[in-house]
């Protein structure tokens, strides 16, 4: 509950964007945590989008005549720029449809989130990179510039696919997507695939399958923003690119704040930068050119829940141990032993930075370490420091204490 401020007005703000869009969720966060900070604002926000159920979304032009204070909004046309300077509210602009946003705006920055997907792919050993975008989104555009510059300075290849932003209403799901499918059918794999949103990443995952393209050992697929509705629930997972949504909102919140206050506003955009990558089944791959070591990646990468040792790798290929070790330093830069431990403790810090109430014992037996002693020794060798220790700085919100299993929360509070 806010806190509110004896004496001093509570401030009444709109935001004007459905809170159903599940990255909001993080970014509505944003907002409140600010807003308590502050005393607390009154915030009318835009229903979701269901006009079967008699829901509509708030636009710009229901504001006219609004009492309120300030205003937080997607502006994505030149029509609702015109509605937004006639309220004579301040505003801040949280979308980049745009190229110039004609009001002050903080958004992602699209540009060191391309670079950061490109990193991701290229760290994966892919030396074929591709990028699926819309035309005519600036916000896309930027992605791709960051992704294609990353790309272009690891000397790799890199092909863009751009399609229609609004398209034929006469066609088909299938001739909508023959573009797609046709630039597909032309990749050699293995290639790192980036989709300028989740929905989109979805759609190519779904059509390398119905080609018969294995993910992620021939197109390793990744996609932005971090859809929980879309990366959990499919198979595989989805890996993501996070906007930093959290972080996105208390910007915004500050900016608007500041406006309010009638501070002169900023000259430039305030960009926020992502805060990392959600690795998941869709990019957990090693691109290789060595068959045999290929095999054994594939193998550590496929059963890595299991609990098995480097002789079981070894029955993966058709050479022999020393044979194999030989291979892996070449082309990996350490031992077998040394990949396997070092891919078990990244699904663990994946688990334990998640956020979810999940014990130590359950997180050793997800990366095939067994026991939650096992799990100490092995993370502490690898990242020099414990898993209680690393849990409590990657989700410090959470309120994780640095030892022991996690206390519990009632009714919000700490026990």
């Amino acid at each position: 509950m806010a806190s509110w401020a004896k004496g001093k007005p509570v401030r009444h703000v709109a935001l004007v964007y459905p809170v159903s869009v599940p990255w909001m969720a993080l970014f509505m966060r944003g907002v409140s945590d600010y807003a308590e900070q502050r005393g607390g604002w009154l915030i009318t926000a835009s229903p979701p989008a269901l006009s079967w159920a008699g829901e509509e979304p708030l636009s710009l032009a229901d504001l006219r005549g609004w009492p309120g204070d300030g205003v937080i909004a997607a502006i994505t046309s030149r029509d609702e720029l015109r509605v937004a300077k006639q309220l004579g509210k301040p505003i801040v602009n949280m979308a980049a449809t745009l190229r110039e946003s004609g009001v002050p705006r903080v958004m992602p920055d699209h540009v060191g989130m391309g670079r950061l997907a490109a990193e991701h792919l290229l760290e994966r050993g892919l030396r074929r990179l591709a990028y699926y975008g819309v035309s005519g989104l600036w916000f896309s555009q930027q992605r791709c510039a960051g992704f294609v510059e990353r790309a272009r300075q690891a000397g790799v290849s890199c092909t863009v696919l751009e399609t229609p932003r609004h398209p034929d209403p006469r066609q088909s799901w299938p001739q909508r997507i023959a573009p797609l499918t046709k630039w597909l059918q032309q990749m050699r794999p293995p290639v790192g695939l980036l989709a300028m949103q989740d929905y989109r990443a979805r759609a190519v995952m779904d059509e390398c399958q119905r080609l018969g393209l294995a993910i992620p050992h021939d197109v390793a697929v990744l996609g932005m923003e971090d859809d929980p509705t879309i990366c959990e629930f499919c198979r595989p997972t989805l890996s993501s690119v996070s906007r930093n949504g959290w972080r996105l909102g208390y910007e915004t919140a500050a900016l608007l704040d500041r406006l309010m206050d009638g501070h002169a506003p900023p000259a430039h955009d305030i960009l926020v930068p992502s805060d990392g990558i959600v690795a998941r089944q869709s990019t957990d791959t090693v691109a290789v050119d060595d068959p045999h070591v290929a095999a054994a990646v594939h193998f550590i990468h496929d059963h890595l829940s299991e609990p098995f040792g480097v002789d079981r790798v070894v029955r993966a290929t058709t050479i022999s141990r020393r044979q194999l070790e030989i291979r892996f330093r070449r082309v990996l830069g350490c031992t077998m032993h040394d990949y396997l431990c070092r891919e078990r403790i990244e699904r663990a810090k994946r688990l334990l930075g998640s956020g979810e109430r999940i014990k130590f014992q359950q997180v050793a037996a997800a990366c095939g370490l067994q026991t939650a002693e096992r799990l100490r020794l092995v993370f502490k060798r690898v990242c020099g420091q414990t898993p209680q220790q690393y849990r409590a700085t990657a989700y410090p919100a959470a309120g994780w204490p640095t030892g022991g299993e996690p206390r519990q929360r009632r009714e919000g509070r700490l026990t």
